[in-house]
């Protein structure tokens, strides 16, 4: 990284980066990183926090598990440790990471907040402006750009009326870590996916009175193996009769079961199927009630679309999370106004003029290490022939 000047540098320092800029120092921004040392490219990891995977260090909740058997959330080039358990925590997890990290050399420039990223035209260069947590501006010039902030790079909010009447606390899952603040109260939790779920499960463990959640079960790797031999959809159809053969009818419990499979429901949606930690047995014995949807909030007070009213203490907006690139990145060719890349999985990792994106796939982890994967070894074959190039042309310049 070297310092450069183009005329423009009053107000600010700025860089050459002999390489790709990284955005985002989580697991696919790892995984690209580790990728490159392999092949003995150079670059530069921009973080906003002040650690690798901030979303699972501050954003998630002690009893958190892999919704997914390890073998589907690994990194590339190394595996989880043989002594994890299937669904490893999310302290095992943050360690593997950790691991990971020092094992290749990663060191991502922490508290470095990207603010805008657009192609420059004249130079033929991506301009990648940063704020440190200080709030000095840092531009970064390069050839390549990895957008690797991710699927779930802010907390989602939706739009609820009375939400800002309600006089209870309310708190995104974002910031939920224990269910002990909350015993003795009773909370509503918004949201139908695994972290609604869970913190519902949690809740009720905590002797809080929860109300809420849709639930699923997980048959991933049996689909893994069917997939196999079988077309999606036959094998969409084997695990529905599975769920129902296993969990009986669960729609006199007030849960609605999806109308098609998870596996479609994965490439359509982004959705993973919820898994049943536990929550089943609460929802059937009532620690756990069902609602419909919401028609509005008041203080104190929940009205449902049915009609009937619930006196709460706190909220959780189990909602979920979504894209931020459109607050930065300058670039309509790859991305879509919500942040996502327009070509669907496996085609969208790769963009025009240097610019990739890598933890949009709507696929997890597993998705992410492919896309890793593909980007790096693309990125070291462009390095590799422009460094070929410069040393041909240097050594005639010699003779």
């Amino acid at each position: 990284m070297l310092p450069f000047n183009d005329g423009d540098t009053l107000h600010h320092r700025t860089f050459y980066v002999n390489g790709p800029v990284i955005v985002g120092g989580g697991p696919s921004g790892l995984a690209v990183a580790a990728g490159l040392k392999l092949h003995g490219v150079p670059f530069l990891i921009l973080e906003r926090s002040d650690t690798i995977a901030s979303l699972w260090q501050n954003w998630t909740y002690d009893r958190l598990k892999l919704h997914l058997p390890k073998k589907f959330c690994q990194l590339p080039y190394i595996p989880f440790p043989s002594y994890y358990p299937e669904y490893p925590s999310r302290d095992q997890f943050i360690q593997y990471l950790q691991s990971y990290t020092n094992h290749f050399g990663i060191k991502p420039h922490f508290n470095l907040c990207v603010k805008s990223a657009r192609f420059d035209e004249a130079w033929n260069m991506w301009r990648v402006r940063s704020v440190s947590s200080s709030g000095e501006v840092v531009e970064y010039i390069c050839q390549q750009l990895v957008v690797a902030t991710g699927e779930n790079a802010e907390p989602f909010v939706p739009e609820i009326e009375g939400l800002r009447d309600f006089e209870g606390e309310v708190i995104h899952a974002c910031d939920y870590k224990s269910g002990e603040s909350f015993r003795g109260r009773k909370v509503l939790v918004v949201g139908c996916g695994n972290s609604g779920m869970e913190l519902s499960l949690d809740l009720c463990l905590h002797q809080a009175s929860p109300t809420m959640v849709m639930f699923g079960k997980s048959t991933f790797e049996i689909a893994m193996l069917l997939l196999k031999w079988l077309p999606v959809w036959l094998v969409d159809k084997i695990l529905l009769a599975l769920a129902w053969i296993i969990i009986g009818n669960v729609e006199k419990y007030g849960l609605k079961r999806p109308s098609i499979g998870p596996l479609e429901l994965k490439n359509m949606k982004g959705k993973t199927p919820v898994l049943d930690s536990g929550a089943l047995e609460k929802i059937k014995s009532g620690e756990i009630q069902i609602v419909p949807g919401i028609r509005k909030l008041s203080p104190g007070l929940v009205e449902f679309v049915n009609g009937e009213q619930l006196k709460i203490d706190a909220i959780i907006l189990a909602t979920g999370y979504r894209s931020n690139v459109p607050k930065w990145l300058q670039e309509s060719d790859m991305f879509s106004i919500k942040g996502y890349p327009i070509d669907p999985f496996p085609n969208g990792w790769k963009g025009r003029s240097g610019l990739y994106a890598v933890g949009f796939t709507m696929r997890g982890l597993l998705g992410s290490s492919a896309d890793a994967v593909k980007i790096s070894e693309d990125i070291a074959t462009t390095w590799k022939n422009q460094l070929k190039k410069k040393l041909k042309e240097s050594g005639s310049i010699r003779r």
